[in-house]
């Protein structure tokens, strides 16, 4: 049996967005063990020109919501990126993955060769084919938000390693539920 596109796509990402509620919430319990203010893990960022923790967050959702819709044609749910506690975070996260479990598999058949445009500036638009949006752009840029939330977290004393970011190794059916 073939991978489909549902399968790499919907339980990666929402086996990653678990994963990414539970590095936060060790954010959390950090800040509250070492009396720190919430906001200065969530508005922590690696480098000026990049998002806080709070934006990573933010773009792994949308990334994961926008690439289902693109590859669905499931409309996503629209979210103000107005989320500036842990808890909000969690809400958001949980939100996205609950729009994730509602998308029926078979919407996905054929979306391989469905077109895609993103655009990618005021100027530019990028074409895709759905297989190659998926595997080029789409995981891309969702673990490039994750782990990058991830790297925020680590970089402020968090103490998150590389178990913590794979989450629970095992049956794929559990682990995306």
């Amino acid at each position: 049996m073939s991978l489909s596109m549902y399968q790499a796509s919907i339980p990666v990402f929402i086996r990653a967005l678990n994963v990414l509620t539970t590095l936060l919430q060790k954010g959390a319990q950090h800040a509250k063990e070492q009396g720190l203010p919430p906001e200065s893990l969530l508005e922590a960022r690696l480098a000026p020109d990049m998002f806080t923790l709070v934006g990573q967050v933010q773009r792994a959702s949308d990334t994961s919501k926008g690439t289902a819709e693109r590859l669905s044609g499931v409309p996503a749910p629209r979210m103000p990126d107005t989320e500036s506690t842990f808890e909000e975070l969690y809400a958001r996260i949980t939100k996205t993955v609950e729009y994730l479990k509602s998308i029926d598999p078979a919407r996905f058949e054929g979306c391989e060769t469905r077109a895609v445009q993103l655009q990618a500036g005021p100027d530019t638009k990028i074409d895709f084919q759905g297989d190659d949006y998926l595997l080029s752009f789409g995981l891309p840029n969702f673990y490039f938000h994750v782990t990058t939330a991830y790297d925020i977290l680590r970089h402020r004393g968090v103490q998150v390693g590389k178990r913590d970011f794979l989450g629970a190794i095992g049956n794929r059916s559990t682990s995306a539920a």
